[in-house]
């Protein structure tokens, strides 16, 4: 390991990242349940679901890209956790491509309340997993990179 200290905490930009995905997430719940009670809230919830799913896909792109090959080569031993961790991406990548799609048809509230559910659960499951197997590499890491190209632009 260089003897140069590193200038990004990626445990803490990691965490950092899951929480305003959460945040995300919370808000475009948040717009199904209010609904009924909004005017013209469909298209404010378009945005908020687009809004979500861009920025998770942007999260995972990144981490695909620069995050994980850098743990691969710096820890082996984490190459199996990186592989379901990319399994994972390719799940959640489809479920937001089904969520763009009802929100884009304009299903129904409680359509894409089961959309988001379904999403939150196997997100919180995957962060969850990530943040347990991860942090500890994280703490470690050298990647000389922008925490934005490695958690996506949030």
């Amino acid at each position: 390991m260089s003897d140069i200290p590193r200038l990004v905490a990626w445990r803490w930009e990691l965490r950092e990242a899951h929480r305003r995905l959460r945040l995300a997430l919370q808000m475009a719940q948040d717009a199904v349940r209010h609904e009924t009670a909004l005017p013209d809230v469909s298209r404010d919830l378009l945005l908020f679901c687009h809004g979500f799913c861009v920025s998770l896909e942007g999260h995972h792109r990144g981490e695909d890209a620069s995050l994980f090959p850098a743990l691969a080569s710096q820890y082996p031993e984490a190459t199996r956790v990186v592989g379901l961790l990319r399994q994972d991406h390719a799940m959640i990548s489809t479920l937001l491509s089904q969520l763009d799609a009802a929100a884009q048809a304009n299903a129904s509230p409680a359509v894409l309340a089961r959309h988001l559910e379904g999403l939150a659960a196997i997100m919180e499951s995957h962060f969850r997993f990530e943040e347990r197997e991860l942090e500890p590499l994280l703490d470690e890491l050298e990647l000389d990179a922008d925490p934005s190209t490695v958690f996506g632009p949030l």
